[in-house]
Order: structure tokens, then C-alpha cells, then sequence
């Protein structure tokens, strides 16, 4: 029997999400999910803290990290230890592979989120490394991107292919997943991608609003009062009274 496997998805522990462990059980419950990736930006303690308290209640979960390179992001899958953001391409997928982890490849077409998708020449350059390309991204807000994404992974058919979900909020969760046959690690989930079948959904364009007003909710804790100044007004000389 095949699992429902969502992966590339965000908790609290990203900059740009709310999402607490409750709200993120009650959704993949609801869902139906029976597998996760969390793939927090740049970080792996939430990957481990909601996974203790997930697999009580019998959601698996595999530890990923979506890293930003020098060039633009990659994910980390069956990760064991963070791995530091702004690296070379290269030396980040050589630090996966050193644990025993998967090279995975993120939205790699998007024009409104151009700056953390890497290259497609990186892509080529490093393909040697690279196990997974995603071929639809639950955020997409176009439906060409996702033509543009497997038009993509197509030119690379040694590498698999998956459908990401990239939820940050809880609306999203559960809608852009993957059935698999079940796996208990790295090897077996690579063998059983042959099985693999995509399951997705466009965008919500609500879901973008909240992810933007999460990241200056957070920059005001953290009191970038300027930062926020710009993500709000841009550059412009106006005051926040």
C-alpha cells in the first residue's frame, strides 16, 4: 500500500512561518499525509523537535534542509546535521551526501522568486550529485512554472522526480503530495521512487500574503525596525509613527 509523502514543507522554525506543531498534526491528520519532509530554510532543529512529537501520533518524518548556496537553494533529505548556508553549490550536495543524505533540487523555474532558485547551469554542472528534481511546487504562481519545472527534470532522467508542496502556512499542507510504497530509510525510499505517483494543486494566492506579513511580524520581534520599514514602504523616506 502506498504512503502519501508531502515534501519540502516549513514550520516555525522557518523565518517565513508560523506553523506550530498543532496546527501542523490537526493538517496532515486531516490530510491524510502519512509521511513528511520538513525542510526548514537554513536550519534542521524544527525537522527534529516536530518530528518527536509527530511520530506519536504516527506521522513519519524525514529531516531536510532547504539551504541557500551561494547560487540559490538546495534541500537536504535524510540529513543528521545542519548544514551552514552560503557555500559553493557543489560543497553543500558533497556535505549531503556526506551523511548519507539525498540531493534535492527546489522550484527550479520560478521568475517571482528568482533569487534562491539555482541555476540551471548549476543544475548541469552538478547533476552527478543530484538525486531528485522537483517537477511542481505547491507555490507556483503560474501554471507554466510547472511546465518550465518538468521541461527541466526531463533533460536529467537519471535523477527522480517529486512533487513539492513548499507549504508554509496551514492552509497548504496536504495538498501537493507524492504516493510511495513505504520506506524506512535513504536507500529504500531512492529503490521505491520508481513507484513514485504525483499528486497536485495550484497555489493559494492567500497563502503568499500571510508568508509576508509572518516575515515582518518576525522582523519586529527581532527589532529590524529598518528592515521592516522597506519590506512595508520599500525605499522610500517615510516614517512608521
Amino acid at each position: 500500500m502506498k504512503k502519501r509523502f508531502e515534501v519540502h514543507t516549513h514550520t516555525a522554525y522557518s523565518h517565513d512561518s508560523l506553523l506550530n506543531k498543532w496546527l501542523y498534526l490537526f493538517m496532515l491528520k486531516r490530510r491524510g499525509i502519512d509521511v513528511v519532509a520538513i525542510t526548514d530554510h537554513n536550519e534542521i532543529d524544527g525537522a527534529l523537535r516536530y518530528r518527536e512529537f509527530l511520530e506519536k501520533y504516527n506521522i513519519s518524518v524525514v529531516i531536510g534542509e532547504e539551504i541557500f548556496t551561494e547560487k540559490g537553494e538546495v534541500i537536504g533529505l535524510f540529513l543528521k546535521q545542519k548544514i551552514e548556508p552560503g557555500l559553493p553549490v557543489r560543497e553543500t550536495m558533497l556535505q549531503i551526501k556526506e551523511q548519507g543524505g539525498l540531493v534535492y533540487i527546489p522550484h527550479p523555474y520560478d521568475e517571482e522568486r528568482y533569487k534562491t532558485v539555482l541555476p540551471e547551469i548549476e543544475i548541469s554542472k552538478n547533476i552527478d550529485l543530484i538525486d531528485i528534481i522537483e517537477i511542481h511546487n505547491g507555490r507556483n504562481t503560474q501554471s507554466y512554472f510547472s511546465e518550465k519545472q518538468l521541461s527541466i527534470a526531463k533533460k536529467y532522467p537519471k535523477a527522480h522526480r517529486l512533487v513539492g508542496s513548499d507549504a508554509h502556512t496551514f492552509i497548504e499542507l496536504g495538498r501537493n503530495y507524492n504516493l510511495i510504497p513505504k520506506f524506512q530509510n535513504a536507500d529504500q525510499f531512492m529503490r521505491n521512487l520508481q513507484f513514485v505517483v504525483h499528486v497536485k494543486q495550484p497555489s493559494i494566492p492567500q497563502a503568499y500574503k500571510i508568508t509576508k506579513w509572518v516575515k515582518i511580524l518576525k522582523k519586529l520581534r527581532q527589532g529590524h525596525f529598518a528592515e521592516v520599514k522597506i519590506m512595508v514602504f520599500g525605499k522610500v523616506n517615510q516614517r512608521i509613527d
